[in-house]
């Protein structure tokens, strides 16, 4: 049977054109000389900050080193020792583990840690009076427990507020890192805990600086570049040890994702896709660095170029549905992607259309091959119904923007929620992340689409929303979140994104709780990694569109992620 289904994959893959590079413009021009009677819409989107040259010169072998490589294993020992230390106080034992995970290299630790934090958790509900910590440690203590997978009760800051438990009491608010943890511990709440919601706004009231997006909405790699930065700067409070191994450490997985990078460069610049559909966003270090913010840790190189290559491949059909194709197009390849057995529907495709189908038919038909060959599973139906469901939301939004109907906020989200392409990219991530006896309890719930799914989904959308919606309606673009709630109702462009705010919010408790007590057949590191996905989208789309458009923030963060060691010293220099 194996070898029928082999035999099956084999022969459906489809083998795109060779064309000599020096021909791709003149063929590009006689694949659309049939069209010009056509107007096409187009999303001015200018050539990629990172050309394929550039990253095809990227060093990735110096921190990949023996030398590197051995004081980083040094240090990983160290650090596993004080881990282990029973008589470290249990305030200092929480704070390092925060500050190995806020470090970005606690995926070392996950045994040692999980077991200093199972050993404080059993301690703290077997006391029976409670002596107080203060503020600072409580909050502490309550925050990595949670963002951790331990469901702690908020009741731990009830000494804390006033007699009628309506706020918390005013004598704190001097205590400055105690309110800064108490903030960032509200961002781990659930649906009804008013006690965390009262302590968000009496933090946010009384504390000093600015506040910054919140620790559990950042992206993980990009915290980690700023907290080293930052933590090297506190000269009488860091650990050196610790720092020299998150230096070490970033450096070396950098440079991991850096060839990976170079790998899905090669891949797209062999697709001739940027070349042949010049209409489509040519992104590829914006599309790599989505799946470094999903799942940064450098034994997933599978899964990230997997991804990688499935962004670039979105990016193409979503532009053709928003961009370039007409409506009856954009049908045509809707049924097309629904029929993919029946060979004769390529055949009526546009030049343009069918070079992106050999090109999607190509990649699924790899993915399922490969997940065939190494786990013995056959996921080409998930596969295509996925692309399937992406292609049909597409088209219902190609609906609505040719016919000028604005659909209300639910009517939108219900469609929006499959369009930004976040199932279909989860669907890819789970193949790599979960444990292959895991698939046949899974696969069901996953392209049904589990409320995990569903959930990071609709953050990613508002976000997106909220950063690309004025550049999109300048082009031609169905109404978006912002504008469905406006229409419907009749509120200020500042009320709508203020009500998108509080919806992802909202969404955000949903996905803690989903988080906290589980009852899903996905492993850990799937839900992170769902999480991650929106922690991402709110990292791309915070000064705008940070993936589409050239964005000075969005471009300053992934230089300095992906393109810039952090400089070492010592006796560790290169």
């Amino acid at each position: 049977m194996a070898a029928i289904i082999l035999s099956v994959l084999s022969t459906s893959t489809y083998k795109l054109p060779s064309i000599h590079r020096s021909h791709a413009a003149s063929s590009f021009r006689m694949c659309y000389h049939t069209t010009t009677t056509t107007t096409r819409r187009s999303g001015n989107y200018g050539p990629p900050t990172w050309d394929f040259t550039y990253i095809q010169s990227l060093n990735t072998t110096t921190y990949t080193g023996e030398r590197f490589v051995t004081r980083r294993d040094e240090l990983k020992e160290r650090v596993k020792d004080m881990l282990k230390n029973e008589e470290m106080k249990e305030l200092e034992k929480m704070e390092m583990i925060d500050e190995l995970q806020r470090l970005g290299c606690s995926y070392h630790f996950e045994e040692e840690i999980m077991a200093a934090l199972m050993d404080i958790y059993m301690k703290n509900k077997k006391k029976k009076s409670s002596n107080s910590k203060g503020l600072y440690a409580t909050a502490l203590e309550f925050r990595v427990l949670r963002q951790n997978g331990f469901n702690i009760s908020p009741d731990v800051f009830d000494e804390f507020m006033d007699g009628k438990r309506s706020s918390f009491n005013a004598s704190l608010y001097e205590d400055t890192k105690g309110l800064l943890n108490l903030y960032e511990s509200s961002f781990l709440s659930m649906e009804g805990e008013t006690t965390l919601e009262l302590g968000r706004d009496f933090s946010a009231k009384h504390l000093k600086h600015a506040l910054k997006l919140p620790l559990h909405w950042r992206m993980p790699r990009l915290e980690a570049r700023g907290f080293i930065d930052s933590y090297d700067k506190g000269k009488t409070t860091s650990n050196p040890t610790l720092l020299e191994l998150a230096k070490l450490d970033f450096n070396i997985v950098q440079a991991v994702h850096l060839e990976d990078l170079r790998f899905v460069s090669r891949w797209w610049k062999n697709s001739y896709i940027a070349e042949r559909l010049t209409f489509v966003r040519d992104r590829v270090v914006e599309n790599f660095f989505w799946t470094i913010g999903s799942n940064p840790n450098p034994k997933y190189v599978n899964g990230r170029r997997t991804v990688a290559k499935l962004n670039c491949l979105i990016c193409t059909v979503d532009d053709i549905y928003d961009v370039y194709g007409t409506f009856d197009e954009l049908q045509l390849f809707t049924d097309t992607i629904e029929r993919w057995d029946d060979v004769t529907k390529v055949e009526h495709l546009p030049d343009y259309m069918r070079l992106c189908y050999l090109a999607l038919n190509n990649f699924v038909n790899e993915v399922a091959y490969d997940i065939l060959k190494q786990h013995g599973i056959f996921i080409l139906h998930h596969l295509r119904k996925s692309w399937a469901d992406l292609c049909k939301a597409y088209l219902q939004e190609a609906k609505w923007y040719h016919s000028g109907y604005t659909p209300t906020y639910e009517e939108y989200i219900e469609t929006a929620w499959i369009s930004i392409g976040c199932p279909i990219i989860l669907v890819h991530a789970f193949l790599h992340v979960n444990n292959p006896a895991e698939y046949d309890a899974a696969l069901h719930c996953l392209t049904d689409y589990h409320q995990i799914i569903r959930l990071s989904s609709i953050i990613l959308r508002l976000a997106n929303d909220k950063g690309t919606s004025p550049d999109e309606l300048k082009r031609g673009d169905v109404p978006k979140a912002i504008q469905c709630y406006m229409g419907e109702a009749k509120a200020s462009i500042n009320d709508a994104r203020g009500f998108i705010d509080l919806e992802m919010n909202e969404i955000w408790k949903k996905m803690n709780k989903f988080r906290l007590e589980g009852g899903s057949p996905f492993s850990g590191t799937f839900i992170e990694v769902a999480m991650n996905v929106a922690r991402m989208a709110q990292c791309m789309y915070q000064h705008g569109d940070g993936h589409g458009i050239k964005n000075l923030e969005t471009q300053t963060r992934i230089q300095t992620v992906l393109f810039e060691p952090i400089p070492l010293i010592n006796n560790i220099m290169p």
